[in-house]
């Protein structure tokens, strides 16, 4: 049974491009090494009938058939980065230099997942015959639309019964220091878009037309004035935040005939997709009837808002990373999406990874030091799981 060693499995992982949707090799990498401790692995490819997304391609490992299952779940895809003139170092040639390790995905996430695999080959080693299941759940469209990653591959599962009684998400959850904070929960988010329609005309002649602008600043103004709530104990307030207004009329003396504007809310558990969409499109409607104009508004659910119950599983990773850390983690739901909005429809899951600083940033890096705390945070908890 070979023993994996995370800052290996580390910088062979950032040398695949996998910039999404490319993949680039990544997860074939996984299922070969998850080949050799025993793992029987899946590789799903799936495809948008819409076309909205590319194909992508996920793993689903699995090692042992009895329960309880524990499952890991992470992402091999990484955002872009930019300008490679703006990096110390090629971002996908990883280089460890004043104790750090250097190259895209560092942070986000391939080192968690070269983490757990260590982990997990210790673990084998010194426990050969534990009683339950190890699996891999690994996608490649988590930094894209998230279409044809973890919420199909969830969809699987669920067609085949496969049971997972916990899972562990690898995100970069802790903001400065390694062991401050256990995601148990995430806010939803909507995104969405607004066009307005008016009537076209010569700026001199403002009442021969209907100029859609005027719509759009008080539909801006009405949805942002008021707070959509003051948040509760477990989230902070919601928030809707317009991010362009678009109007395309290079001309000083032409009144537009149209203006399209995009927002995203994030938004706590006192809302459901569906209730902002009733509330927006309301507000919209209202004002567009006075202004005589017409509207277009296209939502993009991408998951409410969830937390998970802070139970014996989740108490116990608490206690492990509070013992290897020398810090006391606290609960959190901050921060962005994750697949966990997918995955807790289908196992109760917490969030716990790397230091999240340098996260889709130039020389994205984490410290060896980490990488190595890390590792036995995750190999601990699994000896803690399966006692």
């Amino acid at each position: 049974m070979p023993i994996f060693n995370e800052l290996t499995l580390s910088k062979d992982l950032i040398r695949y491009p996998s910039i999404t949707p490319k993949d680039c090799g990544a997860i074939n990498y996984l299922s070969k090494k998850l080949k050799t401790l025993g793992f029987k692995c899946k590789i799903l490819k799936f495809k948008d009938k819409k076309k909205l997304s590319a194909p992508i391609l996920n793993l689903y490992a699995r090692l042992g058939s009895k329960s309880p299952n524990i499952c890991y779940a992470g992402h091999t895809d990484v955002v872009p980065p930019g300008d490679y003139k703006d990096w110390t170092h090629h971002p996908f040639k990883p280089i460890v230099k004043k104790g750090h390790l250097i190259g895209r995905g560092a942070n986000d996430m391939k080192s968690s997942i070269a983490c757990f695999i260590a982990a997990v080959s210790e673990f084998l080693k010194n426990s050969p015959k534990f009683q339950g299941s190890i699996s891999f759940l690994i996608t490649g469209d988590e930094e894209g639309y998230a279409i044809n990653g973890t919420k199909k591959v969830v969809d699987f599962l669920r067609k085949k019964k496969e049971k997972i009684n916990f899972c562990i998400v690898g995100e970069p959850t802790n903001p400065k220091r390694l062991g401050e904070m256990i995601k148990i929960g995430r806010r939803g988010s909507l995104s969405g878009s607004i066009e307005i329609f008016g009537t076209q005309g010569h700026i001199a002649y403002p009442h021969l037309s209907n100029n859609p602008i005027s719509a759009m600043v008080k539909v801006c103004d009405d949805l942002k004035k008021k707070p959509l709530d003051y948040g509760n104990k477990n989230f902070q307030p919601s928030n809707l935040e317009f991010t362009s207004i678009n109007v395309d009329n290079k001309a000083h003396n032409v009144i537009p005939s149209s203006i399209k504007a995009q927002f995203n809310i994030r938004y706590n558990t006192f809302h459901t997709a569906g209730s902002l969409q009733k509330k927006i499109r309301s507000t919209i409607t209202k004002i567009c009837k006075k202004k005589k104009c017409k509207f277009k508004v296209v939502f993009i659910p991408n998951g409410d808002a969830f937390i998970t119950k802070p139970g014996k599983s989740i108490q116990m990773a608490k206690k492990v990373i509070k013992r290897i850390t020398k810090i006391n983690p606290v609960f959190s739901t901050t921060g962005g999406t994750s697949d966990a909005r997918f995955i807790k429809k289908i196992a109760p899951c917490l969030e716990f990874g790397l230091v999240n600083k340098t996260m889709h940033k130039v020389d994205e890096c984490v410290s060896i030091s980490d990488l190595k705390r890390l590792k036995k945070i995750y190999y601990t908890f699994l000896k803690e799981y399966f006692k």
